[in-house]
């Protein structure tokens, strides 16, 4: 008889998406710049960009944070403390409570890489530890992700309509009415630090 399949656990930490398309990169530096070296949480990045180019988002989000930023390999471990960007050309999934998945996304739209591939399955790998945060952009991409990630008990942030530099993509999240706060983009990344500190659990005999 073969053994019974053995299913992972939720993951331990916190994992915090941003998504962002038009306006990104600097909604995302703003939104990185106050997060501390030794966040107890995964960051994970996914910017809309044209498949065909290189890119140095990386780079440039590494020069604007205290976290390590690299760009995302398939495979890669989900090390707290880190923000993975994904690359040109690849949608990111979370395939364990664990691990990071690319995959080539193809020469035919949507929106590339994908928030909603991405945060459909940081709702289903992480639960209530999933922390989904929608950033300057246009389309709707992210809709039904935050709608994943809220079902999981999650936590979804947006963006707010005057900071944004395209508004089309936190307003479609704000819309679908499973937002926990919609905020500026000066306060999104102190309110991020303090809610993934808030969800670790207290050491035991403190009140």
């Amino acid at each position: 008889m073969p053994p019974k399949r053995k299913f992972p656990e939720t993951v331990q930490h916190p994992v915090v998406a941003l998504v962002a398309s038009a306006g990104g990169i600097e909604a995302l530096s703003r939104v990185l710049e106050p997060l501390p070296a030794g966040l107890p949480a995964t960051v994970l990045v996914a910017l809309h960009q044209d498949p065909r180019r290189y890119s140095l988002l990386a780079e440039l989000l590494g020069r604007r944070t205290a976290l390590p930023v690299k760009q995302a390999a398939d495979g890669d471990a989900l090390v707290p403390g880190t923000v993975f960007v994904t690359p040109p050309g690849h949608h990111m999934l979370i395939t364990s409570p664990t691990r990071l998945a690319l995959i080539a996304c193809g020469a035919i739209p949507p929106a590339r890489p994908s928030a909603d591939l991405l945060l459909a399955t940081l709702a289903v790998s992480c639960g209530p530890s999933a922390v989904a945060v929608v950033l300057s952009g246009s389309g709707t991409d992210g809709q039904a992700g935050i709608r994943a990630v809220a079902r999981q008990k999650g936590t979804v942030f947006a963006q707010d309509v005057a900071s944004s530099k395209h508004s089309a993509m936190p307003h479609a999240a704000a819309e679908t009415g499973v937002v926990d706060a919609v905020l500026p983009l000066s306060a999104l990344g102190t309110r991020i630090r303090d809610h993934v500190c808030g969800l670790l659990p207290r050491p035991t005999g403190t009140a």
